[in-house]
């Protein structure tokens, strides 16, 4: 009698290779995931004797605090004053950095920077001139460029208002009425440009005055 064959054992199915998805197939997981987006850096709203520094660096300039607080580093606008009255506490209770004090000397310097500038304005001609062309773009002559003249001039009297208003004692109108026995009323005005050019004198006299002492 024949003796039965044994039952094979079913083969194990390979197992399938990875491979790379070929063109128009997509992979389930991408190998170089997205970074995760950064997160911008705010303003900082913490007090540093070094951002001070550089406000007041920028405000003898004659930088508006407002476009200095507009810039990349510098805290809001409304941060630096809750500085200025936390600063202003602490002083009055014996400590505090002299916030406000450094504040006002800077703006000080900075409105005779804006002065000065003044003059910078009114002493460059370098465009006040343009070459005059005919209908076939050849030069025939010089003209006055109008628009740099009344330029230069909005940037005078823009400096000059400011000025007047940030600093009226010493760039203001000012009216002043004295009368005695023989001179029962005088009146005696001051306007902007001459206060500004006192100013400028005075200024001027201070540096000859540093530049000789060395």
């Amino acid at each position: 009698m024949a003796k039965p064959e044994t039952p094979r054992k079913p083969a194990k199915k390979a197992a399938k290779a990875k491979t790379a998805p070929s063109v128009g197939e997509t992979s389930s997981a991408p190998e170089n995931p997205p970074e995760a987006p950064k997160k911008k850096t705010g303003r900082p709203s913490k007090y540093t004797p070094e951002i001070a520094q550089q406000m007041c660096d920028l405000l003898a300039e004659g930088v508006p605090l407002r476009e200095i607080c507009r810039r990349e580093g510098f805290p809001a606008w409304r941060t630096v004053y809750d500085w200025m009255v936390r600063d202003d506490a602490a002083v009055a209770a014996g400590g505090g950095a002299g916030l406000s004090a450094s504040i006002a000397r800077a703006r000080e310097v900075g409105y005779d920077s804006l002065a000065e500038e003044c003059l910078s304005i009114a002493d460059d001609a370098s465009n006040d001139w343009m070459e005059r062309l005919d209908k076939d773009g050849n030069a025939v002559g010089w003209m006055l460029n109008g628009d740099h003249v009344q330029r230069s001039k909005l940037r005078i009297e823009t400096r000059l208002k400011l000025l007047a208003k940030w600093d009226p004692k010493r760039f203001g109108d000012r009216v002043q009425l004295a009368g005695d026995a023989d001179q029962p009323i005088k009146i005696q005005a001051e306007t902007q440009a001459e206060a500004m050019f006192e100013a400028l004198l005075k200024n001027i006299e201070l540096k000859r005055q540093a530049n000789g002492s060395r």
